[in-house]
């Protein structure tokens, strides 16, 4: 049983996501507060598994109370919030302060969000909050496992094994839950002036922009949001736009980024399986490919792909992780040449670039 406690100001919306969990016979509404100070207070005799909070409320924001309680009681904390542009860089901050998923706040009317997919999304999320490994630090969790799930040939037909001719290094990392923290912490320690860096990372359509924008100001790297048609170069890292499938294309010897709709593949959209494929075929043996921490197996067919086309490939360890499903998956699948700890990886891929 997983017990959930509902923090939002509005009676309405605690209402609604209480008759939402009491939906699943795993999940146990532990309680409801209007605001932080309340909540609290209800939680101290019976703390819950999973917190589902608002940023905006009144006498303490959802941000100040949620860095309150990842010092004092580490606990896995989804934040319920409006997708908007607006609200982009609070849900992001949020992520940094050590909330485990930012989930969809209905915009319109009730009965159609509790109709929508956004309920299963939230039920998701809810599941993999529970199981997450809770630091003080930035986390994103979406378990997709009932949506809608294409393979890679969706986007992107896999072509036979072709001699790629030597041509510049480029390196393609994936990430899904944990993985705002840790691209964060890896590109502070990636070498300056190296082969540009493609990511994708499980996230929402409006999230990736802020999501690039505070990459750049935390680095010397020059990090950005892919746009379609893009040359990437040195020193340059390129973030895959949420809701789109990001690839890389070769032209002599320069790459440039594609940017295409399509359906989820392994549940997701991005998806690293369909990065990983276009660099396979692009890049060849000049890639280096790795898999971070995340939930599910996104990556690992598009990892093997990459390796049997003699790239590099890394995952990170599973005590480094804070789920350890992505990693495991391509390593269980061959895909994997070494297995290292999170601040272990700069190092290693400095050694290949010698």
């Amino acid at each position: 049983m997983i017990n959930v406690f509902v923090i939002d100001d509005s009676a309405v919306m605690r209402q609604v996501m209480g008759d939402i969990i009491k939906r699943d016979p795993k999940f146990k509404l532990l309680g409801a507060a209007p605001d932080p100070i309340i909540a609290e207070r209800k939680m101290r005799s019976n703390w819950p598994d999973v917190i589902l909070l608002d940023i905006e409320m009144p006498k303490m924001d959802g941000i100040t109370f949620l860095k309150k309680i990842m010092e004092e009681h580490p606990t896995p904390v989804i934040i319920f919030s409006i997708l908007t542009q607006k609200h982009s860089a609070t849900a992001i901050e949020a992520l940094a302060c050590g909330a485990i998923a930012v989930v969809a706040k209905p915009t319109t009317g009730l009965t159609e969000f509790l109709q929508s997919t956004h309920v299963n999304e939230l039920l998701d999320a809810i599941k993999g909050a529970s199981k997450a490994k809770v630091k003080a630090v930035s986390y994103l969790s979406r378990n997709n496992s009932i949506r809608e799930n294409y393979p890679t040939d969706a986007v992107l037909e896999k072509v036979d094994n072709k001699q790629i001719i030597e041509t510049n290094k480029i390196i393609a990392i994936g990430a899904s839950t944990g993985g705002t923290e840790a691209i964060g912490q890896l590109i502070q320690m990636m070498p300056l002036n190296g082969p540009p860096i493609v990511i994708v990372q499980h996230m929402p359509a409006k999230f990736t922009l802020a999501f690039s924008e505070r990459l750049n100001s935390l680095s010397n790297h020059n990090v950005k949001e892919a746009e379609c048609g893009e040359i990437m170069s040195n020193n340059g890292i390129y973030i895959a736009p949420g809701g789109r499938h990001l690839l890389v294309n070769r032209q002599s010897k320069d790459y440039y980024l594609e940017v295409k709709d399509g359906p989820l593949v392994s549940r997701h959209k991005p998806s690293v399986d369909v990065l990983f494929r276009s660099v396979a075929q692009s890049a060849g043996s000049n890639a280096i490919g790795i898999i971070l921490t995340g939930m599910g197996d996104d990556g690992a067919t598009g990892m093997l792909e990459m390796k049997k086309q003699g790239a590099v490939t890394f995952a990170q360890s599973e005590a480094s992780c804070v789920i350890f499903g992505m990693p495991k998956e391509a390593i269980n699948r061959g895909g994997v040449d070494k297995v290292y700890a999170l601040e272990n990886i700069p190092y290693q891929i400095q050694k290949l670039l010698g």
